[in-house]
């Protein structure tokens, strides 16, 4: 999220700010394995550690997710996308932006933070190969004005990684 969106993001309403607050509750007592949420006082934007699970690709590597919640969570999806150095694979773009349907057109508010992780850890978890999308520079190239992922039209067509 560029600096001027940052700004302008809208403050949580009573309802994501509860929701939140029992997430991050929930979180401390029983975190998912491999995460770990870095800590800061800002509930609108979570910065988790991922660690690789062991006996993949990403064994013994960790990355961060950066996750934005909107003003109207869970009704709304959150914007998570993979800080730099985001980790090679079809469906994760150099700039950190992720393809997967769930932060997208398959969002439910019955899912959590918790929950988005370990589909994103799977996603990593079952993936051959170590590689950018096809269309990883067009793509980034297209977003470098700050574009947010949830902007795009995605096309989800590919269920093998």
């Amino acid at each position: 999220m560029t600096s001027s969106s940052a700004t302008s993001r809208k403050a949580l309403s009573k309802i994501a700010s509860n929701r939140l607050q029992k997430e991050l509750v929930e979180w401390q007592v029983n975190p998912p394995v491999g995460f770990k949420h870095k800590v800061t006082d800002n509930l609108q934007r979570w910065v988790i550690e991922v660690n690789g699970a062991p006996g993949t690709l990403y064994a013994n590597e960790t990355y961060q997710l950066q996750v934005d919640f909107p003003e109207h969570y869970p009704m709304e999806a959150p914007q998570v996308i993979f800080l730099p150095p985001a980790p090679l694979h079809p469906h994760i773009y150099s700039n950190g932006h992720i393809c997967l349907d769930i932060l997208y057109d398959s969002w439910s508010p019955a899912m959590t933070v918790s929950s988005v992780c370990i589909s994103i850890l799977s996603m990593l978890s079952s993936s051959t190969v170590k590689q950018r999308p096809e269309d990883n520079d067009r793509y980034v190239k297209n977003c470098r004005n700050g574009r947010s992922p949830k902007e795009t039209r995605w096309w989800f067509h590919d269920d093998k990684v």
